[in-house]
């Protein structure tokens, strides 16, 4: 039975230090029988930003301590760290390092819509919460979040404006008890931007998130809070969003006025 590497103790000096070469030495000849060097870096480098040894945005360890530390040459360390640049879990900043690559501060659904304020194009949209509830996940809910039968999850209804106009009508599914801080806090304090919210309040951090969009029409109930007619064309933009791991940590449903559908994009 193979047993976990013993990852190596960065805040130690590693050059002389006769322990550390042990370490390193031990950690190179662990690397499993038919994987190449660089893809078994990329996984223990993946489960130590998994565990939280370095926070969203914070830089990893240099590149030439990391291969030291590791027993590897340098060249096979940086393959490694290009693997996980690859797959949105690192970032290489010019002339600073490589960092953790933060969560998404907000994504906003008004990039799908004309909609634009008056007097500051670059404003945060409003938000209040107008419905907030505890239930039981349905069966699709259940299945993305991973949940077990039974489990609970926190609804929420938000309202977006716009120079004090309805926009956006969001549906927001969350996971409990992940989120369990948002169903009791006061939710006319919360901040108009969720993601950064979740991180600062429940420790979750939304890494990415996939949207798809599709044409629906708006329930009476819907229009009227947005003040159209019922029966309106509608675009509803469906999301699912994810932390570091790939765990789906909120289902949203945005809807908003079909006849202001804007999305531009570059095709090279």
């Amino acid at each position: 039975m193979s047993t976990a590497p013993k990852f190596p103790d960065l805040s130690a000096p590693i050059d002389g230090a006769a322990a550390g070469a042990t370490d390193a030495a031990e950690l190179a000849a662990s690397v499993p029988p038919g994987q190449n060097r660089y893809g078994w870096l990329a996984s223990l480098l993946r489960a130590r930003i998994y565990q939280g040894e370095w926070a969203p945005g914070e830089a990893i360890a240099p590149e030439a301590q990391l291969a030291k530390s590791y027993g590897m040459a340098l060249g096979t360390m940086r393959q490694a760290l290009a693997l996980l640049v690859a797959d949105g879990l690192l970032e290489r900043r010019h002339g600073r390092g490589t960092f953790v690559r933060e969560g998404l501060g907000g994504a906003s659904m008004l990039r799908f819509f004309r909609f634009r304020s008056a007097t500051d194009a670059q404003a945060v949209p409003g938000s209040r919460i107008v419905q907030r509830r505890t239930r039981l996940a349905s069966d699709d809910e259940a299945e993305a979040f991973g949940l077990p039968a039974g489990a609970s999850v926190l609804a929420l209804r938000r309202l977006r404006t716009v120079d004090e106009q309805p926009r956006l009508l969001e549906e927001i599914v969350l996971p409990l008890p992940a989120f369990e801080a948002l169903a009791t806090s006061d939710s006319a304090h919360w901040d108009r931007l969720l993601y950064p919210m979740y991180q600062r309040v429940c420790g979750l951090v939304v890494h990415h998130a996939q949207d798809h969009l599709s044409m629906d029409r708006f329930s009476a109930q819907q229009a009227r809070t947005l003040g159209l007619a019922a029966g309106h064309p509608a675009l509803r933009v469906q999301r699912r969003a994810f932390d570091l791991t790939g765990r789906c940590v909120e289902l949203r449903s945005t809807w908003g006025d079909a006849f202001a559908f804007e999305y531009t994009a570059q095709v090279r």
